[in-house]
């Protein structure tokens, strides 16, 4: 049974705002972080926000190796079957690395060459720490937009990595795992 589950209001307004917990346990992370969404016929947009007394990052490439500083992370995988989903990564700069995973016979082969046609994001530094928003063209994942009642196995994810203190891992639907790339715990996208 998933736990976890997001009914995605229609834009005009975002979903309520879900709180993440630790990914290994599920409990409250140090630097809380919340996700919400919002749809249209069009995109799916996404909006992070992130409690750091230090926000932080270096990489200013697309498609490098964000996963190595502070980050926040979105996983779709709009058929559910988990044999193919989409990652999409931003860090405080608004540093963007995109790449789609598909299973193999030894684990999931990472497609970098693949991009978010259309993808749009913003990021912005608070007195809290900082946000970012993201909006997901659904042409650039599905033939078809969602209607309203789909669901799609998402999972929404934060990399934190306050200076000299250990990493962490905290996430909307926690994996129970030391990775977030476990498309079977993703929770579930519900468009309203």
């Amino acid at each position: 049974m998933i736990a976890f589950s997001q009914i995605v209001a229609r834009f005009g307004r975002f979903g309520a705002a879900s709180a993440f917990g630790e990914n290994a346990t599920g409990a409250a992370p140090e630097q809380g972080t919340e996700v919400s969404c919002a749809w249209d016929a069009r995109e799916l947009r996404v909006r992070f926000e992130c409690a750091d007394v230090e926000p932080w990052a270096t990489i200013t490439q697309r498609d490098g190796p964000l996963w190595e500083e502070e980050v926040i992370e979105v996983f779709l995988d709009p058929v559910g079957d988990g044999a193919c989903y989409f990652e999409i990564e931003v860090n405080p700069l608004g540093t963007v690395l995109d790449l789609v995973l598909r299973r193999n016979r030894s684990g999931y082969k990472k497609d970098f060459a693949w991009d978010c046609a259309g993808l749009r994001t913003s990021v912005e530094r608070t007195t809290a720490g900082w946000t970012a928003e993201l909006a997901i063209p659904f042409a650039s994942l599905v033939a078809e937009s969602p209607r309203a009642g789909s669901e799609w196995r998402a999972n929404f994810t934060r990399i934190d990595r306050p200076r000299n203190r250990e990493r962490e891992l905290s996430a909307w639907a926690p994996t129970r795992l030391a990775t977030f790339h476990a498309p079977e715990r993703f929770g579930v996208l519900r468009f309203a």
